[in-house]
């Protein structure tokens, strides 16, 4: 099931997320919670204060219990959370991370850009630059957070934090590569791609 919704608090949608998998059972069906979060960095269980942000721009931070480093989320970027349960799929971790990449690795070369997935850092690369970066937490089972798909937006606050953990990491977007398709048309190719990933 798919739930599309507009520009939502991080926090508040966090806890629904937590919420909503602590509830499931063996017949819960499956969602993806396609939106975007008003400026936030979110630090993964992995994270340390090191990789940023240095400076303070007035742009919250939330320890937050995700996988992985230190990201930026603000308007212009989808957010897909993919609540799976994956013993019902049969399906491990790593898989699920290749399948969320190839996700947008398709999304992308249906604009005619080549991108890959990197096995040393999970996400998406255009070149040396990341477009999509990932994080997920498994519990009894199913999984919660997702991805983010860099849009339209300011790359601005992504330059006072080593994203993921990578200090010198660049940022893209699609805008930034020549990509006229609305905001909402990404949505809908990006909605398309991950629901033919985990069909």
């Amino acid at each position: 099931m798919l739930r599309r919704t507009g520009l939502e608090d991080y926090d508040t949608v966090w806890q629904r997320m937590r919420g909503f998998t602590a509830g499931r059972d063996a017949d819960s069906k499956d969602e993806i919670w396609l939106l975007q979060h008003p400026p936030v960095y979110t630090l993964g269980l992995a994270g340390r204060d090191e990789h940023g942000p240095r400076t303070h721009n007035g742009i919250p931070l939330v320890r937050t219990d995700r996988g992985g480093q230190i990201t930026y989320h603000g308007p212009g970027q989808w957010i897909a959370y993919t609540l799976l349960d994956l013993r019902r799929r049969k399906l491990g971790i790593r898989p699920l991370v290749r399948k969320l990449e190839n996700a947008v690795i398709a999304l992308l070369a249906g604009y005619g850009i080549s991108a890959c997935g990197r096995a040393d850092a999970p996400g998406v690369y255009v070149g040396d630059a990341k477009i999509a970066a990932l994080g997920l937490r498994v519990r009894n089972g199913c999984c919660y957070h997702g991805l983010s798909l860099n849009v339209d937006m300011d790359l601005t606050p992504f330059q006072v934090i080593d994203p993921c953990g990578y200090a010198g990491l660049r940022t893209t977007q699609l805008r930034d590569l020549g990509i006229t398709d609305t905001f909402e048309q990404v949505g809908d190719h990006l909605t398309d791609c991950l629901l033919n990933e985990l069909a």
